[in-house]
């Protein structure tokens, strides 16, 4: 699988991998055809297009659309860094919290700030045989409509390294 992705030109890599391992690990990532708008050091950025897959009756964001974003946009970043130094980790969430401001009608961005803790916090896992938690906090937005805030979500990654067997 690496060695496809490398192929392809970088504004693609990471949101084909975010959907192939939607396609092969969590069919609902890749229902939802989320697209990888940046992943830098500190941000990670996520959007998921408000469509016919995604939207509810009242043609705003389902909340479980908004939950899979929140999902992403914590833990991307994580299983990018392990994925980039070598190593494997198990990756869950140990809680979710949620603030729904109000209806996102639009084409949703999901946005952490936290890669430099994220990335220490990896170094931390991989150092250890420990669980280790993190609460990260994800921002949703729909740019297309304005640019306040429509959720606000609180989530602890928790991660482990994986045992070599």
């Amino acid at each position: 699988m690496k060695k496809v992705l490398d192929k392809l030109p970088e504004g693609l890599r990471n949101t084909a991998f975010v959907r192939l391992f939607g396609l092969t690990k969590v069919p609902m990532i890749f229902w939802l055809r989320p697209t990888v708008i940046e992943l830098s050091e500190e941000v990670t950025a996520i959007k998921i297009p408000l469509s016919r897959r995604s939207k509810n009756h009242l043609n705003s964001m389902y909340f479980g659309a908004l939950a899979c974003g929140a999902d992403l946009a914590g833990g991307f970043a994580a299983m990018k860094k392990t994925m980039d130094k070598g190593k494997r980790v198990s990756l869950a969430f140990k809680d979710f919290h949620a603030e729904f401001l109000k209806r996102a009608e639009g084409d949703t961005v999901f946005t952490c700030k936290q890669g430099k803790e994220i990335d220490e916090f990896v170094d931390m896992v991989l150092a250890s045989d420990e669980r280790h938690n993190l609460p990260l906090k994800i921002t949703a937005t729909c740019p297309d409509v304005d640019d306040e805030p429509v959720a606000e979500f609180t989530i602890t990654l928790s991660l482990k390294r994986k045992s070599k067997k």
